[in-house]
């Protein structure tokens, strides 16, 4: 007896067809190169988010985010202050290696910026908000522009509320809250450009929630007392963290208007540390080598590649340089030695251990930069006629190639051999050692380091390798001449 073929209903066919061709389409843009937008708070500390337990600010476009993403539990700033940290994003290096050891030095040109690696692969390039790794003056090879972004509007350092910034050189005073005109731009770019042939690379570097935290949430009633009743000194700190979090949400929101969210890979972190010790996810906070000076709440969302998930795998600031430029398919002629990795196994889970990861700061004194008061003297100056009052401000010391004698491993360094954490702490010639179990004592309060010393002795070996190797890379000798 010969069965019969039984042909499906028309609305099986179609329903069937429809879900082919969503698989197909889906296929297509996880295959593709996604557009790319790396979001930065300056300031923003581990616990101070709903999403890592806070007890009280409002960050529901984060907590959002974090639902329907990848969350690095476990993710660190490269340094514990502002300028290293971008340079270690610009560059996948560590920042002294880029002539960066402390707040206010610039970037060298000879460094290969993630912005260079993706323009040359094709992609379209912008950067907002806050630059602090070189000049925002025209023709400057350490402005943004001069670093490889196509399109940018920046400032010096921080700034707050009507500020002073520089649109592709040239000099203007915006209106409004420094973070929602920071998103104004990135969004303008993304709206400009996203029907383009090029897929878009966009660098957010939000000003807030830094200090002195005058930018206020919008739409909410009394947004000047928010926060006000809680236990907290910094109330302002609170509020500027709520500010950013609602320009997250209109990222996002922008993302799926223009049609693009499921293809774009958006990444959020912190430059630093948080200002407040008891939530920021450490020992201490910003400025610090321990703990919570390093850990940040980082997110990465890109629906068409990873499903939401936590990581508890280490990773760093510096990770981002070499794993887009393998997204992006980007190649780059004469790599100077990396200190980050391709987080691709990381993501797929392929990977749960990474290399060791080098920490160190207090070697340098930082650099006062008033981002407002220069740029209105630059505008002024260009409007009145006059000179440049601030030539020295286009290079600064990048064509300086120092070299170290026996001080020069001095300040704090660490050696994250997770779960391991090795300080060297050297002021003059006194050098002490601390170690640390950070599974079992993520606060680093009890040091183990007497009582394993043969792991001191081999972890201190690496970590001062790694320093000699940084030194080496900062007096120049990773460039090709």
């Amino acid at each position: 007896m010969t069965a019969q073929k039984q042909s499906l209903p028309c609305t099986v066919v179609a329903a069937l067809c429809l879900q082919l061709v969503c698989c197909l389409s889906l296929q297509a843009q996880s295959s593709g190169r996604p557009h790319i937008v790396l979001v930065m708070a300056d300031d923003h500390g581990y616990g101070d988010t709903g999403f890592t337990g806070h007890p009280f600010v409002q960050t529901p476009h984060l907590d959002a985010m974090s639902k329907a993403g990848v969350v690095f539990d476990r993710f660190y700033a490269s340094a514990p202050v502002c300028s290293p940290t971008r340079a270690s994003v610009m560059t996948g290096r560590h920042p002294f290696r880029t002539n960066v050891p402390n707040h206010g030095h610039y970037m060298r040109p000879d460094e290969t910026t993630i912005a260079e690696a993706l323009g040359d692969a094709g992609y379209v390039t912008g950067h907002f908000g806050k630059w602090h790794i070189g000049s925002v003056q025209p023709d400057s090879p350490t402005s943004p522009g001069g670093a490889g972004f196509d399109e940018w509007l920046s400032g010096l350092n921080f700034f707050d509320n009507d500020p002073y910034l520089s649109r592709n050189g040239n000099y203007e005073h915006l209106q409004g809250p420094g973070s929602v005109i920071s998103m104004d731009a990135t969004i303008e770019f993304l709206t400009k450009h996203h029907g383009g042939d090029r897929p878009m690379f966009s660098v957010t570097w939000f000003p807030s929630p830094h200090d002195p935290q005058q930018e206020l949430p919008q739409g909410i009633p009394d947004a000047a007392t928010l926060y006000n009743d809680q236990p907290t000194k910094k109330p302002g700190y609170f509020r500027e963290i709520t500010l950013l979090d609602q320009q997250v949400g209109r990222l996002r929101k922008t993302l799926r208007d223009l049609g693009i969210a499921d293809n774009t890979l958006l990444f959020y972190c912190s430059d630093n540390g948080g200002l407040i010790v008891e939530s920021s996810g450490g020992r201490n906070k910003k400025g610090s080598i321990y703990e919570g000076g390093l850990r940040v709440p980082a997110i990465l969302e890109w629906p068409a590649r990873y499903r939401p998930r936590s990581i508890q795998t280490p990773a760093f600031t510096a990770d981002l340089y070499p794993t887009l430029v393998a997204i992006a398919g980007a190649s780059v002629a004469h790599q100077p030695k990396l200190d980050g990795i391709d987080l691709a196994d990381v993501l797929s889970g392929k990977q749960t251990v990474r290399p060791p990861m080098g920490f160190w700061h207090g070697h340098t004194q930082g650099q006062s930069t008033y981002s407002d008061r220069i740029i209105r003297a630059l505008l002024e100056a260009k409007q009145a006629g006059q000179p440049n009052p601030h030539p020295e401000r286009i290079l600064k010391n990048v064509e300086a190639f120092p070299t170290f004698g026996e001080d020069g491993m001095r300040g704090h360094a660490a050696w994250n051999a997770w779960p391991w954490k090795l300080h060297r702490i050297q002021n003059g010639e006194r050098v002490k050692f601390e170690l640390y179990n950070l599974v079992d004592d993520p606060m680093e309060q009890t040091d183990l380091s007497e009582s394993q010393q043969g792991r001191v002795a081999e972890l201190k070996a690496d970590l001062e390798a790694w320093q000699r190797s940084v030194l080496d890379s900062w007096s120049g000798k990773d460039y090709v001449k």
